[in-house]
């Protein structure tokens, strides 16, 4: 696919991050340039052939944009962003006295994505992305590696969706309108993987995060643990035993972490005590 070119001279700077920038186009505020940092060629081309294969399947996100390059170089996406939106944990932030709302409107959605079956030729499966992370991870013995590559391989498979990065500030709406976002990682398995992001979030990660990242107080995230949880898992399923269920899977997410932080996480791996005994 050929990208199109575009001037940044109608774009201006709104943010950063660790692979680009994110610019506002000046006069369109419906507008927005993702833009990877030079010599990143294929990742944005690679980011916008997945989402238009997930936004075709019909998974609820907003439709992609286009691929394209600056005149210094650089490649990225330009899309339409959706006015108005906000994030499931923004909302619950601003508004706490609708937790429950909130988090049964997450949860459903997540329902209705991890139902969603998947073209298991088309997109990776999410074991296969751990067995990769965990051989590349230098921070575990090979004993422990062997312990849970076994886990891994025994989690039974499905051939659903998985988002990648199931944080509730991946989940947006706009009234009655409501979008993932952020599907670079989309694969497909058991959805196990993916919940597990949800607990990690809510409850696995420390006050000062939470607040930073979520915009409210760890009370009110596991507040929302607590009401996700009935509604996702039904009513027969008890806090506890959906806690100890996802609890191993948030574990493993340690291993995207250590990647990205270039070193051991213990406050994470806790979790994961019952598979390296």
């Amino acid at each position: 696919m050929e990208a199109i070119k575009i001037s940044l001279d109608d774009y201006v700077l709104s943010g950063g991050g660790a692979n680009g920038e994110s610019y506002d186009h000046k006069t369109d505020p419906a507008v927005m340039l993702k833009l990877y940092f030079p010599g990143k060629i294929t990742q944005p081309l690679d980011e916008m052939c997945l989402a238009r294969k997930v936004y075709d399947m019909g998974i609820p996100t907003p439709e992609p944009g286009d691929y394209v390059v600056t005149e210094d170089g650089r490649y990225g996406i330009r899309f339409r962003r959706i006015l108005g939106k906000k994030s499931y944990s923004r909302a619950t932030g601003d508004e706490p006295e609708k937790v429950g709302q909130f988090a049964a409107e997450f949860a459903q959605m997540c329902k209705q994505l991890h139902a969603t079956h998947v073209n298991t030729s088309v997109f990776e499966n999410v074991k296969d992305r751990y067995f990769r992370l965990l051989s590349e991870n230098p921070f575990f013995t090979r004993e422990e590696k062997d312990r849970l590559t076994r886990f891994i391989a025994d989690t039974p498979d499905e051939d659903t969706a998985v988002h990648g990065d199931l944080q509730y500030s991946n989940a947006i709406f706009v009234g009655d309108q409501r979008y993932f976002i952020d599907l670079g990682d989309f694969c497909w398995g058991n959805h196990l993987f993916d919940v597990s992001m949800v607990y990690l979030c809510c409850c696995l990660s420390d006050e000062e995060f939470i607040s930073n990242t979520f915009h409210m107080p760890k009370t009110l995230s596991t507040k929302f643990w607590e009401c996700f949880v009935p509604v996702y898992f039904g009513n027969g399923v008890s806090i506890k035993e959906a806690t100890e269920l996802v609890s191993p899977y948030a574990g493993l997410k340690t291993l995207i972490i250590e990647r990205d932080t270039r070193r051991p996480m213990p406050e994470f791996r806790e979790a994961l005590a019952p598979i390296l005994r």
